[in-house]
């Protein structure tokens, strides 16, 4: 474990994870709440809507509220989710997010299918388009991800090879364009990972196994309070949600890893979001309280 971050930085994705799949409908008012609650915390990132087709996400239809609703807080990066230059060019007219450039491919050709409706080719052609698309509004281009990178319900396993060659080629499409990818994510969008394959698809890794990912050097994750979410086109498949944010700062709390963040108050807003949902979430610490908590009331 000699490779341990001191310090790690979590981009909260509840807001806009969670409440994407959630079935019945979510107040405006509500999502606000969370929002503004999650900016109490600590956390100086958060991606709080989505801007896609209302019809395809209608859990989404509200983002233009939500952004304009949010109270900001100093030090918060508050973003959104976009799949195209429609949904680039409503972010940008809230005029209240932090706008940055990502790439996207995906390792499993039927999930980009059922999630873009595009096949590999076409998807590789359109990373140039959006390229231009972000230069033209000033916003660089840093980070580049790839979906499914640990497998697929749809797919099965995911060849390492494949996640390889498709950050060479985000690398390679971004320098020709003059950006720097200095960032790369690898998605679990399934919870396919385990130790094994994290291990071997090196570099960074997201959701099912965040312990193995700190013991490479791993110091950026998404992760979604309470343990909110999951993709709206992998759900009815299996798909599980994401890394718990309380959970995950709370085990780096016991191992020595600063993350910034206010546990406690992490806690309460874990709660809230189950509250505003109305069922379970996965969340553990949220039930059981940190063991900082437990040890101060042991005395």
């Amino acid at each position: 474990m000699s490779n341990l971050p001191k310090q790690v930085y979590i981009k909260e994705e509840g807001p806009r994870e969670g409440f994407q799949i959630e079935k019945a409908p979510i107040a405006t008012e509500q999502k606000i709440r969370l929002v503004d609650a999650l900016a109490q915390t600590g956390l100086d990132y958060i991606q709080v809507t989505s801007f896609v087709h209302p019809q395809k996400v209608p859990g989404m239809a509200d983002a233009e509220a939500v952004v304009a609703g949010i109270t900001p807080r100093e030090g918060v990066r508050y973003t959104g989710l976009w799949l195209n230059q429609r949904g680039l060019e409503r972010a940008i007219a809230t005029d209240r997010l932090y706008l940055e450039g990502k790439l996207t491919l995906y390792a499993s050709n039927a999930f980009l299918k059922r999630n873009q409706n595009r096949d590999p080719a076409q998807q590789l052609a359109a990373q140039p388009e959006l390229i231009a698309m972000y230069q033209a509004h000033g916003i660089p281009v840093r980070t580049g991800f790839v979906t499914a990178a640990f497998g697929c319900n749809f797919e099965g396993d995911v060849p390492v090879e494949r996640v390889v060659q498709l950050v060479a080629d985000m690398r390679a499409i971004a320098r020709d364009k003059g950006e720097d990818l200095s960032l790369i994510g690898l998605g679990d969008t399934m919870a396919w990972a385990n130790p094994e394959r994290i291990r071997q698809v090196v570099g960074a890794v997201q959701d099912a196994n965040p312990d193995v990912a700190l013991s490479l050097g791993v110091a950026h994750l998404d992760a979604a309070v309470a343990g909110l979410g999951g993709c709206p086109f992998a759900a009815h498949a299996g798909a599980a949600g994401n890394i718990c944010t309380e959970d995950f700062v709370s085990m780096c709390e016991e191992m020595g890893i600063a993350t910034g963040i206010d546990l406690e108050k992490l806690i309460e807003c874990a709660v809230l979001a189950e509250e505003i949902v109305g069922h379970p979430l996965p969340g553990k610490v949220k039930t059981g309280g940190s063991l900082a908590a437990l040890r101060a009331r042991r005395g």
